[in-house]
């Protein structure tokens, strides 16, 4: 008898199983019991995946898991679990002065044609366009804190139109737009074989020669390729701005042509979330919200997760603990609130800066005040402003870049009608790295606006009628660098949040979800073949030994 356990020892070690394994097998032919008593799911049968979020990444690894996972017969259970009341992440609406009508983006704004997974999806979901832009005439103009450098009519979503610009810009924007496409066609080859999945982004983001691009500045990318000011600071900045926060000389060169891909650009009616929420359901996965994770610790080889929850209508809170074969971290560890078992990760993912983005909604019958902008009383208003910074403006440093605009972008949505008073008003939008004032509001109205924002309701008669704030930790801050955090932190234990420090966007991180997805699917794979082998290994024991020895 003893010979034969020796013998399944040094076979489990040359296969490379361990010790937790060689219990499990014990376990599993009746050898050894134990009396533990088992938390939920630690008896299904099937493969248990524990996805931690619920937003683009999380929503992805979920729907493709399932594909994925039946195609290669492998039974799964998926959870989701989401702290928030509502999936999609920071891609989400609120509802303007309260009416479920009146749906306006809070997050994620728009997607454009090169997007595959949100087109493809959106398709499939029968999910509707919305019309882009305001009822009336639009304008965009870029300000610069004193004047307007650039200003272009019926600009639509796309910012700009770069046969318009010929006459000012002369050949660059033609020049910028091939090496956007050169630079984007590189990082599209990550949706494919070989390039996908990828465990390593640093592998991968060197085998396309992408770091060459990330471990620079905008700025410093740009020049290297003969594009420069004044373009380059009047448009591919206000890009770089209005879409995170960042200007040229700090943002990474592939963040800075991901800006400029801007053909297409497209949002759901009724809000972008949608796509998510329909991964989700298209998954089978069992969702839970008001769901937060707690900790993470080992349990016999496998993962158990601690999550508590409020009831909706009692208040009363209450804590489970279920055991799941993976986990998959959705989420940036750094804002998860999530205690993880010491020693259960192979590498703990850095800290980073990330961006904090004030987005301010607001409702008002009054248009934007030209002489705020030192516009002439003839001029037209722009509907959409977005910023830049005057040539000898230099940041002190990349958290304090806004610079004298003192706003990122201010965006008349569309035209809404006030419940109370059943009159047309103008609906903004207005991203800053600082909370508003009354002051600056009313200074770009025309018009004192009341101290106690909070006061002002439909029914006010104020200038201001709904107003709606929200703060975001929106993407990190994209300093050029040439390493990302990997897919797998440990076996069965993944993450996708390494993909916002190559490119932040809902498509990317629907892009590492699929990934995940597949990298997940390969390893139960993997188990499966470690076990079919180990059950080989069980029928050769058994036959030697003998009834006498047991």
């Amino acid at each position: 008898m003893y010979a034969g356990w020796n013998l399944l020892l040094v076979v489990a070690v040359l296969c490379g199983q361990s010790v937790a394994f060689f219990w499990r097998f014990n376990s599993f032919t009746g050898v050894v019991s134990t009396n533990t008593p088992e938390l939920e799911g630690s008896l299904d049968a099937n493969k248990r995946v524990a996805i931690i979020g619920a937003g683009a990444s999380g929503s992805s690894t979920a729907y493709y898991l399932q594909q994925f996972a039946e195609r290669s017969g492998i039974p799964i259970n998926i959870t989701v679990f989401e702290r928030s009341s509502y999936v999609g992440g920071r891609s989400t609406t609120v509802n303007a002065y309260g009416n479920p009508l009146e749906r306006v983006e809070l997050g994620a704004s728009i997607f454009v044609d090169v997007n595959t997974i949100l087109k493809n999806s959106s398709t499939k979901f029968g999910l509707r366009a919305k019309e882009s832009g305001t009822e009336s005439h639009e304008v965009l103009s870029i300000w610069d804190g004193e004047k307007f450098v650039f200003t272009q009519k019926d600009s639509d979503w796309k910012y700009w139109d770069i046969a318009k610009m010929f006459w000012k810009y002369g050949l660059v924007p033609l020049r910028t737009q091939r090496l956007m496409q050169s630079t984007v066609s590189k990082f599209r080859k990550l949706y494919e074989a070989p390039a996908f999945p990828f465990k390593s982004l640093s592998d991968r983001a060197l085998d396309l020669d992408l770091t060459s691009v990330t471990s620079l500045t905008g700025e410093q990318y740009l020049k290297n390729n003969n594009i420069g000011p004044p373009f380059s600071t009047d448009i591919i900045q206000a890009s770089t701005r209005v879409n995170y926060g960042q200007n040229l000389n700090t943002i990474h060169g592939l963040e800075a042509m991901v800006c400029m891909a801007i053909d297409g650009a497209m949002a759901i009616d009724g809000g972008n979330w949608q796509i998510f929420d329909g991964m989700l359901k298209a998954s089978n996965a069992t969702v839970h919200l008001n769901n937060t994770v707690s900790s993470i610790s080992d349990h016999k080889g496998r993962y158990s997760v601690r999550t508590t929850s409020n009831d909706a209508i009692t208040g009363v809170s209450s804590t489970k603990d279920s055991v799941f074969d993976t986990i998959v971290l959705a989420a940036p560890l750094q804002y998860s609130g999530i205690e993880i078992e010491e020693g259960l990760l192979k590498h703990t993912p850095d800290e980073i800066p990330y961006v904090t983005l004030h987005v301010t909604l607001f409702t008002s019958s009054r248009r934007l005040d030209r002489g705020f902008f030192n516009l002439p009383p003839d001029a037209d208003i722009p509907t959409s402003i977005i910023t830049t910074l005057q040539p000898d403006q230099v940041p002190s440093n990349y958290t304090e870049g806004c610079g004298k605009p003192g706003f990122f972008s201010i965006s008349t949505l569309r035209t809404v009608i006030n419940p109370e008073t059943l009159e047309k008003e103008n609906l903004y939008k207005i991203f800053s790295p600082h909370a508003l004032t009354s002051e600056f509001l009313g200074d770009i109205l025309g018009i004192p606006i009341p101290a106690n924002l909070s006061s002002i309701s439909p029914a006010s008669g104020d200038a201001i009628t709904w107003y709606y704030p929200h703060v975001w930790q929106s993407y990190p801050y994209e300093l050029p660098r040439v390493t990302f955090e990997d897919s797998a932190l440990a076996r069965n234990f993944y993450y996708t949040s390494g993909m916002e420090s190559f490119i932040s966007t809902m498509e990317t991180m629907a892009l590492m979800g699929m990934n995940v997805a597949q990298l997940v699917v390969d390893e139960f794979n993997e188990v499966m073949e470690e076990e079919g082998l180990a059950e080989e290994v069980q029928k050769i024991m058994v036959e030697e030994i003998t009834p006498d020895e047991l």
